[in-house]
């Protein structure tokens, strides 16, 4: 059975101070997703930062500064979030993927709580003055995504031959979902990413993901599924998702750690870990063009 192994590159849930391994320039960013690519990740799962305050960007700019790279230096499936940050409105989020027309794209699928605020807890030195606040104020942050922004989303990136993938941060998200596909806005063979552990969503417990999956299947039987934990239980979850059937995704925006108390010095490093999970379980990793095929993806077309 081939895994497809996802890696998310950097992200808007991690601040650049909480690691000095997390890539925040254009220059890091390629890097690091190359890296994460030739170790064996198919798929990697991408943000823009601003390179001058490493804030979360939406800006066409930022993204070109490094999406030209990653392609010329590897044939990864480059994912574009919609999501951006909770903080950037959905026409900001969505004018970078409409520029450049991925072939994949992911998409959020509810509206919900994200709290990040314990992150602040422990003492740090903070490396840009916005980062604390931020964190700290998210006691009041929602993540908005509802049906009417959902459907926007499908037709404007569906129209331009994108693929998604649907991260489900909840139970209610899979029926959500569900929705979509009886209204015929949702290809065949959908690809799931569970995403578990943050705060506002799913806790990642082993019963919660076999529920997950139980009830994805159940409305979705030709579907591909993945597995993302957020925080310490990545690696965990990881395996249990191979083992299971599914795929996985790791990368620094997810989790900052190799081990308990072992940052990862890159995204390359986490991807190598999970392999080697995959492997030792008897799966066989699939390469980017194998992924595709799977997905039923528009393969490499440039970019603008």
């Amino acid at each position: 059975m081939k895994i497809i192994i996802s890696c998310a590159i950097t992200g808007s849930i991690h601040t650049p101070s909480m690691s000095p391994y997390l890539p925040y320039t254009p220059q890091d960013i390629a890097a690091q997703a190359i890296g994460a690519a030739r170790a064996g990740a198919a798929i990697l799962h991408l943000h823009a930062r601003d390179p001058m305050d490493g804030r979360p960007s939406a800006s066409v700019a930022d993204w070109g500064a490094f999406l030209p790279k990653i392609a010329e230096g590897c044939d990864a499936i480059l994912n574009m979030t919609t999501g951006g940050s909770a903080v950037m409105t959905l026409e900001q989020r969505l004018a970078a993927p409409t520029h450049f027309a991925p072939e994949m794209c992911s998409l959020n699928m509810g509206t919900m709580n994200f709290a990040l605020y314990p992150m602040a807890d422990k003492p740090r030195d903070w490396r840009f003055d916005w980062e604390e606040p931020f964190l700290k104020g998210s006691d009041d942050l929602v993540f908005k995504n509802t049906p009417r922004d959902i459907e926007g989303v499908l037709h404007l990136m569906g129209g331009k031959g994108a693929r998604f993938e649907f991260e489900c941060y909840d139970l209610s998200h899979l029926y959500m979902l569900r929705h979509f596909a009886d209204r015929g806005l949702i290809g065949a063979a959908p690809f799931l990413q569970f995403v578990m552990g943050v705060l506002g969503g799913v806790a990642a417990e082993p019963e919660h993901l076999v529920h997950m999956q139980q009830t994805a299947r159940r409305l979705f039987p030709d579907m591909e599924w993945s597995v993302l934990a957020a925080g310490r239980r990545q690696m965990e979850f990881a395996a249990i998702a191979a083992a299971m059937g599914g795929h996985v995704r790791v990368g620094l925006e997810d989790n900052l750690y190799l081990g308990k108390g072992v940052l990862a010095r890159s995204n390359a490093e986490q991807v190598v870990r999970v392999r080697e999970i995959v492997e030792r379980l008897g799966r066989v990793v699939a390469t980017p063009e194998e992924a595709r095929g799977m997905l039923g993806l528009k393969g490499w077309q440039g970019f603008a």
